[in-house]
Order: C-alpha cells, then structure tokens, then sequence
C-alpha cells in the first residue's frame, strides 16, 4: 500500500481506504493474531468529536486512542474496532498506526533525509512513497 492519495486519470475519484500490516498484530479473546487492516482518511468530525469525550479531557493522550478507534475499520476479522481493542495493541502497533494517521491525514510534504549506507551522502527522500508493511507488498 501506497501512503498517499490515488486519483483516476481524469481526477474524478480519489482513494480513502488504505491498507496496512501491523508489526505484531492484535491478539483477540481467544488468541487469535489480527494483522491485516483497513484505515480510512480522517474527516474534521473524527477530529472533533473525540475532544469532548472526559476520558480526554482527563487524559489528553487517549486522544490518539479515540481518533484510531474511529478511523481503524478493520482489524483482520474485526470490523467493528473500539477504543477498548486499540488500547490492548501492542505498543509497537499503536506506534504504527498513529504514523500511517499522520502520513495519511496530513497535507504537509512528508520529506525526510537519508545517508547512503556506503558513501554516506545525505540526500532528501518523499516519505509519501514509503509502502506500509512487510518489503514486497
């Protein structure tokens, strides 16, 4: 999966639904692995609505939990992903999400600077060709 937005040749449409692969996987009641998934672009209203929650207000970093919770719309078999399944992936999932969040809903360029790993040189590259998941997907 590509990180960025998918217009047709004519620009008439334009890809919301992006894949992902998380890094170890939900782990559900009965110890099946979800890793497989489906997040959505943000519209102002997920970014709203979660300010009003109190758990928020008590605690501003459950912010990201409440914004996953309603982007996320799959989780391998699970379809309907609530905070409560996004506060029991493992650190390094909830990481992985909250990037692929801010690749995908971000309007910023994404530009980054990488060193040749034989000469060293420094060079910028666009991270929003960066593909999610395991290399050769």
């Amino acid at each position: 999966m590509i990180a960025t937005l998918d217009q047709d040749p004519a620009g008439r449409t334009m890809r919301t639904d992006f894949e992902f692969t998380l890094p170890r996987g939900y782990v559900d009641e009965s110890g099946a692995v979800h890793r497989e998934g489906l997040m959505r672009l943000a519209t102002a209203r997920d970014e709203i609505e979660p300010l009003r929650d109190p758990a928020v207000r008590h605690n501003e970093a459950y912010l990201a939990v409440l914004l996953l919770s309603r982007v996320v719309t799959r989780i391998g078999e699970i379809s309907e992903v609530t905070p409560q399944i996004v506060e029991g992936l493992y650190a390094a999932d909830f990481d992985h999400l909250q990037q692929l969040y801010e690749r995908l809903n971000t309007n910023a360029d994404a530009v980054g600077v990488i060193a040749c790993p034989h000469c060293e040189e420094e060079f910028e590259v666009d991270l929003s060709e960066i593909r999610d998941g395991p290399q050769g997907k």
